[in-house]
């Protein structure tokens, strides 16, 4: 039997890379660790524990994870005693692989095996045992999941993805959606907002298809739940599929109080053919007219999405057509991504994969494209007078601090006596393409 190690001042750091939702992991980790004597600290030299929680949706994540395994080989060598551990998507995707690979990891946990972090850590710390690995990977009930940042929580409410697109390898290492309870979740969320929450984020891999698994409550229905909590203040979600979004979901963000006028809805790409490919499962018309039904029922939203370039088999023609849709849809904002292969998913063995080169090319011309847009979007929020929720500050100078507004725009000014969580009004003067400049109205 093992026994709960109470003492204090050991320390730990927790390296995190990839999505919100492994954000939310590596908090929750932290929590865990905590009863047992961690304590976080922010030089890694010092750490008794190691965690990297780790990202494999696009290659580069992968890349900076091995080379940040490379740099811990020798702080493993100066303290025998380091323990350190792999955690998320690649700790699922590749296995007791990695340790094969790098033999100074000390255990990998996959996604479905947060909950018995700490009986492993205590496992290292009593029996100094190197050989543990991915195990067991049954489903566990995952609670107490939220994750703080000052005034703010995110807090997952489903796990998984069922859609399968062909480039993505999420359903294979996060498995099959899962929801949490509306109870559960209703719960968590009033203990947030009494500790001092004003702004909550539901989190999902595909959040709006929240429920579809036990029936018990949708993915609108929890939001207007959510939304009637008393003291709280700003209510947000990520990410959505556009296959999902339902008439009823446009109008509980329409009649909501606290749901913020802001929906992030990833397109991937605007040529029928790609999106085929990609098996997305909606055409481009399909998006254009719930753009034109989200816009027409909540007429100051703010839409963002993820594209992709490079796709194998992309064309020229492909690519203009994106472009075109693009300048039609004039998004917000657009994050933009160079397609990359990942091992196990389809479209890693298509034909026709586009040149390196070709990818970057046309990867600037979009953002070129994207960020006019942007720019002419945001002009119209000139001499405009904005709420925002302060957030902190700036990391490039401590006297200016920032800021988003319910449309999920970052706001900078001059820091004076606002504190995070404060909501002021600001008046925008120097609108940029991705960030607001104003002054405290």
């Amino acid at each position: 039997m093992l026994f709960m190690n109470k003492t204090l001042n050991k320390k730990m750091k927790i390296l995190t890379y990839g999505c919100q939702m492994n954000v939310a992991d590596s908090e929750r980790m932290s929590r865990q660790l905590s009863t047992i004597g961690y304590e976080m600290i922010d030089e890694i030299e010092e750490a008794d524990l190691i965690l990297i929680n780790t990202c494999c949706v696009r290659e580069s994540a992968e890349d900076r994870v091995y080379g940040k395994i490379g740099e811990i080989k020798h702080l493993k060598r100066k303290n025998p005693k380091l323990i350190f551990g792999i955690c998320g998507c690649m700790a699922q995707k590749e296995g007791d692989n990695l340790i094969k690979r790098a033999p100074h990891i000390d255990f990998v946990l996959g996604t479905g095996r947060v909950d018995q972090l700490i009986k492993i850590v205590q496992n290292l710390e009593e029996k100094n045992n190197s050989e543990l690995g991915i195990r067991n990977l049954e489903l566990r009930q995952l609670k107490n999941s939220a994750f703080r940042i000052t005034h703010s929580e995110f807090i997952p409410i489903m796990y998984g993805c069922n859609n399968f697109c062909t480039y993505c390898i999420v359903p294979y290492v996060r498995g099959r959606e899962r929801s949490r309870k509306p109870e559960e979740i209703i719960n968590e969320i009033k203990s947030a907002v009494a500790n001092g929450a004003v702004e909550i984020t539901l989190l999902g891999q595909n959040v709006n298809s929240y429920g579809k698994d036990h029936k018990l409550a949708n993915f609108a229905e929890l939001l207007t739940a959510v939304d009637k909590i008393e003291g709280l203040k700003r209510l947000r979600f990520m990410t959505s599929h556009p296959k999902d979004l339902s008439d009823e979901l446009i109008a509980a963000i329409r009649d909501g109080k606290n749901i913020c006028e802001h929906i992030h809805l990833p397109v991937q790409y605007g040529s029928d053919r790609i999106l085929q490919k990609m098996n997305r499962v909606y055409t481009v018309e399909k998006y254009r007219q719930l753009v034109k039904k989200i816009r027409d029922q909540i007429p100051n939203v703010s839409l963002t999405t993820d594209l992709i370039v490079g796709f194998p088999g992309e064309t020229d023609e492909d690519f203009n057509e994106t472009l075109d849709f693009l300048r039609e849809i004039k998004f917000d904002a657009a994050y933009t991504f160079i397609y990359s292969k990942r091992s196990g998913t389809p479209a890693a063995n298509f034909p026709d994969q586009v040149a390196d080169d070709l990818k970057h090319k046309r990867l600037q011309k979009l953002m070129d494209v994207q960020n006019e847009i942007s720019l002419e979007i945001n002009q119209h929020l000139q001499d405009q007078i904005v709420e925002i929720l302060v957030e902190c500050a700036s990391k490039n100078d401590e006297n200016i601090f920032t800021g988003r507004t319910r449309t999920n725009k970052l706001v900078l000014f001059e820091h004076n006596d606002e504190k995070p969580g404060d909501f002021i009004n600001v008046k925008i003067n120097q609108p940029q393409t991705w960030i607001l400049k104003g002054e405290r109205y």
